[in-house]
């Protein structure tokens, strides 16, 4: 399998047939769709590796993904653009505990897991009747699309849960920290369309992590190009039809021109509309044993922050970490601060204890921008080809998602084929 480089020592070519600027998930499917069908592609990424927002790096022999990430196993443009078992899975257990101020309590997932229905159904989170009205949703999101959810009437997520009649207590203490934390959207803003999708893809499947940390999804996209494809360290400072300028004063004509940045850096390039952030961070801690020992998501029904989710991503994945020691994950959605570790610890320190104290700080990752907002009304599916040659992809045009990413490249390549003939 060759391996994609940034070949420094190789000129940038004068043509290519289409030029992707972004090496993200958007754009490495865009490549390898162009490549596939025997069209002569180079892909310009203005950092140091591939994978855009989906990275992950070596700490102290830990490894940590760039803010708390995972890849639901349903998706349907994993199995059509990946060798699965190649990613190595490690998954999560289907359902979450809930920290309730004095408390742990499991909300699982008894029909898959039979023997979590007792403990369920007498968790203190919502009541008996919330716990049927999920059960029920359960039932209507595996019988309808995904296609048909994102036609239905669109409102906001707060505004659906209501409508469905869940309990606000069911609201704050569950669905505010589990799915906002998905979401990365505690105020529970973003589109029901939205909101649908995902809870049928972790009904469906599983919340999981490659072995070798979410950087091995990309790099897998990337290695399947042949070598020299991605030239790493190019930044572009201007796009036009036909031309690309780097920042450091190259450039490189084309026929067709593809922008596959992030949301905001795309709408720059281009001169498009402004996309809204949706901001997260991350804070690590390593530890010598787990604060608990099983591969369940915890999150903090509480409302008080700022983590809303919790993950010892040692119990699912060993490998993220150096024998005998555990890496524990705070996820702080909707907040962009690299100062939070003395917030994150004193918050956890009322969940676990003193022992929390002896944790250390590995990092924090404050990210600017996480994921689109997405918000009501939502139009999901939206014009990749802007005419003249260009054309743009990325989560911000489909569902803000991994899904989103992968499928926006893949329609962006069929769109550009099309157009090349």
């Amino acid at each position: 399998m060759a391996e994609p480089a940034q070949q420094v020592d190789r000129p940038l070519p004068e043509h290519t047939e289409v030029a992707v600027i972004g090496a993200g998930l958007a754009g490495l499917a865009a490549a390898r769709r162009l490549n596939d069908a025997g069209r002569d592609v180079v892909v310009l990424e203005a950092t140091d590796g591939v994978g855009g927002r989906v990275r992950s790096d070596l700490v102290k022999g830990y490894r940590l993904d760039r803010g708390f990430q995972v890849l639901l196993t349903a998706y349907p443009e994993l199995g059509k653009q990946f060798d699965v078992n190649a990613l190595d899975l490690r998954r999560f257990e289907p359902g979450a505990l809930v920290w309730n101020g004095t408390k742990m309590h499991l909300v699982g997932d008894p029909t898959r897991r039979p023997r979590t229905l007792l403990k369920t159904g007498l968790a203190p989170v919502g009541s008996i009747t919330d716990k049927v009205r999920l059960l029920r949703q359960r039932i209507r999101l595996g019988r309808t699309s995904a296609p048909a959810l994102l036609r239905q009437e669109d409102l906001s997520t707060l505004e659906a849960l209501k409508n469905d009649g869940f309990s606000q207590a069911m609201i704050d203490g569950f669905f505010r920290p589990f799915v906002g934390g998905i979401q990365l959207d505690p105020a529970l803003a973003t589109s029901r369309r939205m909101f649908d999708v995902v809870l049928k893809s972790l009904f469906a499947g599983a919340a999981a992590v490659p072995a070798g940390g979410m950087q091995a999804i990309p790099d897998q996209l990337a290695g399947r190009l042949p070598n020299g494809t991605v030239r790493l360290n190019a930044r572009v400072g201007a796009v036009r039809p036909g031309e690309v300028a780097l920042a450091d004063g190259r450039t490189l004509t084309a026929d067709r021109v593809v922008i596959a940045a992030e949301g905001p850096g795309a709408a720059k390039l281009l001169g498009l509309a402004t996309v809204g952030s949706k901001s997260a961070s991350c804070v690590w801690f390593g530890a010598p044993t787990p604060p608990i020992t099983d591969r369940y998501i915890v999150v903090d029904g509480t409302g008080q922050g700022p983590a809303l989710n919790v993950a010892v991503m040692t119990n699912v994945a060993p490998e993220y970490g150096p024998a005998d020691s555990a890496l524990i994950a705070a996820a702080c959605p909707g907040v962009d601060d690299a100062n939070l570790e003395p917030a994150v610890r004193k918050q956890l320190r009322g969940i676990w204890g003193p022992t929390v104290d002896s944790w250390s700080h590995l990092r924090t990752d404050a990210i600017a921008h996480g994921q689109p907002k997405q918000q009501p009304p939502f139009a999901p599916k939206q014009a990749v080809s802007l005419g003249d040659g260009m054309f743009v992809c990325g989560d911000h045009r489909d569902t803000a998602s991994i899904q989103g990413a992968l499928f926006s490249g893949r329609r962006c390549a069929d769109a550009v084929r099309a157009g090349l003939g």
